[in-house]
């Protein structure tokens, strides 16, 4: 299932994408969707695509994937385990010890104005706006790399 870049983030809508093998076999009252069938978000997601893909948005996520990745991971620090991910999808995967947990380091980053979610204890995820501009993320980069130092 997909939404969230459907609409650019303004209006709920939610798609499933799958081959014609399952297609062809979901049947009326099979698969139910909170969003699904709202004329508005249906005129949406075509022009938030057209946006997608005419302001270079998955070129930049590509890019400033790799910076995040190669910026995080080149820093060396005991505190950073491993740093994976795909495009914008990324987790940072960190040594807990004491208070040294996803929880409270996601915490110090929602100080600076960071978002991240910890997951399974040790894992922050980070999942920023596809539409987020070079500024926006090196200055969350920025801000991210200042906590990672501190914490």
């Amino acid at each position: 299932t997909l939404g969230k870049a459907l609409s650019g983030g303004f209006y709920p809508i939610s798609a499933v994408l799958c081959d014609d093998h399952i297609m062809e076999n979901i049947r009326p009252g099979d698969h139910g969707s909170t969003f699904g069938g709202n004329p508005l978000a249906a005129a949406l997601a075509p022009v938030a695509l057209d946006i997608l893909k005419n302001d270079n948005c998955y070129e930049r996520s590509v890019e400033q994937g790799e910076k995040f990745r190669n910026t995080l991971g080149g820093l060396n620090l005991p505190l950073i385990h491993l740093v994976r991910g795909r495009g914008l999808m990324n987790a940072v995967v960190i040594d807990e010890s004491g208070d040294r947990n996803a929880w409270n380091l996601c915490l110090n980053l929602k100080s600076k104005g960071v978002l991240a979610k910890p997951t399974h204890g040790n894992i922050i995820r980070f999942t920023p706006p596809l539409i987020m501009t070079d500024d926006q993320f090196d200055e969350s980069l920025d801000r991210i790399i200042s906590t990672f130092k501190e914490f």
